[in-house]
């Protein structure tokens, strides 16, 4: 359920994300660790949990949280 209180929350989105001028949802930080992730995703991504999601995107060729949450 959607925190009635984000104004910038997106359908199925955790959490409350702002938005870029251009409207589209600001970027994950890529210094977030992996195990904040996998906590708030409900995910193993069976890598150490103190990696940055940066570096795991980069090593998996994945272009952002959002395909990595889906499977894209």
């Amino acid at each position: 359920m959607a925190n009635s209180n984000c104004k910038n929350d997106a359908p199925g989105m955790k959490g409350c994300r702002s938005r870029n001028q251009n409207g589209l949802l600001r970027d994950k930080r890529d210094d977030t660790h992996i195990g904040t992730i996998e906590k708030q995703y409900g995910i193993d991504l069976g890598v150490r949990s103190d990696m940055q999601l940066g570096t795991y995107l980069e090593e998996h060729d994945i272009k952002s949280l959002n395909d990595l949450i889906t499977g894209r």
